[in-house]
Order: C-alpha cells, then structure tokens, then sequence
C-alpha cells in the first residue's frame, strides 16, 4: 500500500508561522500539498504562505468562526487531507503561590482554551470538511489529523498544572476520536515532544548556553530536538496509511524531572 498521496490537496497547520508548525507546513507544501497557515502572527504567517505557495489565514484556534475560514480556505484550494494541530502556549504558575495564596482561575482556564479546546475546535471543523471529500483508496482513506501535546502530558514538572492538562486531555481524546472518524476513513494520531529548539528559548548568547543546559538532561542524542525532526514525525503520521490513534513521544528519550 503505498504512501497517503498529498499532490493537489490542501492541509491546515495551526501554529504554522513559527516553530514545530511551520517545519510541518513547509515539509507537507514539499509534498505537493497546498497549505494554510493558520496563525495569528500575520506577518511571519503570510511570509511562510508566500514562500511555499499557500495561503496565510489569520485564526484563533479557540473561535469556530476563525476555525470555518481556515476550513474554507483549505477546500478552496483542494480536498483536505491534513491538518495538524500545533498552535499552543504555556503559562506557567503553581497551583499555590509562596504566599499561599491560589493560582488564578482564569490563567488555567485560558491554556486549557487555547491549547485542548482550540484543538479540538479545529478537529472537528477540519474532520468535516474530509469527511465530504472523495476516498483515496480501496481502504477509503480520507485523510489524517495529527495534534500536538507534549511530554509534560506524562512527566508534567513544578508549575504546570495548566500546561499539563491541557496535553493530556489531547493524549485521552487521541483515541476515542480516532474510532469515532474511522467510519469515514479518517485518522488520528497525536505527538508528544520533548525539549525542541523553537522561538520560545529566544535567542543570543544567552538563550544559546541555557538550551545546551536543557540538553544535557536528554538520553541521547544530548542537545533538544530541531523543529524539522518534529515535523518529520507529523509526515510520517499523516502519510503512513496504517498508522492510527497513537500517541508518540519525540523526545530524545527524555523523562523530566520534578523542575
């Protein structure tokens, strides 16, 4: 059985401005996939879209109307057959502060919007649109959605309450989504990375020394992982037909420590 076949398709990639995401967009536009970026730097977004022939669509994961335009972009442009999943943040605090005093309600609520929430939005918004599109094969492939949680789903460190639930809720819905699409030929499969090297670190002297820090506590190879690693994970999870409702880590084979 050959490989999920992208020429002539459209795919969504939140997130797709920076990071882990635009590796994904640039690696599925290589496959002849027409991508949206769906982000909210717009700047950086329309710079990718323009660079790889596809289209910048300015999104809050968390809205459905944001999460329709980017749809509609996509099956403008050809059947949708991808999405994936990597816009998110982290906003760390503890669950009680030195004072003791409790953490905000509201920061929680807000990571636990964007990162679980906005991802299922753009799921179930993305799954309807393949839905309507044409099998690709005898199995009746329609296409593949990979999410993004995180190692802190498992080993989630001191002040990550937040940051930690919302990535394992996109571990525990991993599965019964994946059954619920699999009656119209959709599959779903999830990535936790580990520590990787996107603009979140910053840059400089620095930024440089601190990450080589971070990268000592990684098994091996002993420095973080690159955003085009990560991405090379997300192809494989969307091309591979036989690969559904997996959780993975790319990790280096790290287990984080408490902090």
């Amino acid at each position: 059985m050959p490989r999920l076949n992208l020429t002539g398709s459209s795919a969504i990639v939140t997130g797709g401005a920076s990071g882990i995401g635009e590796a994904a967009a640039r690696q599925l536009a290589a496959l002849g996939s027409r991508v949206v970026i769906a982000d909210l730097q717009e700047d950086k977004g329309t710079a990718v879209a323009n660079e790889i022939g596809g289209l910048f669509v300015k999104c809050d994961v968390s809205s459905e109307e944001d999460g329709k335009a980017a749809v509609a972009a996509a099956s403008e442009m050809g059947p949708l057959r991808a999405l994936v999943n990597s816009a998110g943040l982290g906003r760390p605090g503890r669950t009680i502060d030195r004072n003791n005093d409790p953490m905000e309600q509201s920061a929680f609520d807000f990571v636990i919007r964007i990162n679980l929430l906005g991802s299922f939005n753009m799921l179930r918004l993305a799954a309807a649109a393949m839905a309507k599109t044409e099998p690709l094969d005898a199995d009746g492939q329609r296409g593949a959605i990979v999410n993004m949680a995180s190692v802190a789903a498992f080993d989630g460190q001191i002040g990550q309450a937040a940051y930690s639930a919302s990535k394992g809720g996109i571990v525990g819905m991993t599965l019964p989504i994946a059954r619920d699409l699999s009656a119209v030929g959709i599959r779903v499969n999830t990535i936790a990375p580990g520590l990787i090297d996107t603009p979140i670190y910053g840059s400089g002297e620095q930024s440089d020394a601190f990450k080589a820090h971070l990268g000592q506590s990684v098994l091996f190879p002993k420095r973080l992982g690159s955003a085009e690693e990560l991405a090379f994970m997300v192809v494989d999870l969307i091309t591979n037909p036989y690969m559904n409702a997996e959780v993975i880590r790319v990790d280096g084979g790290i287990r984080m420590p408490p902090k």
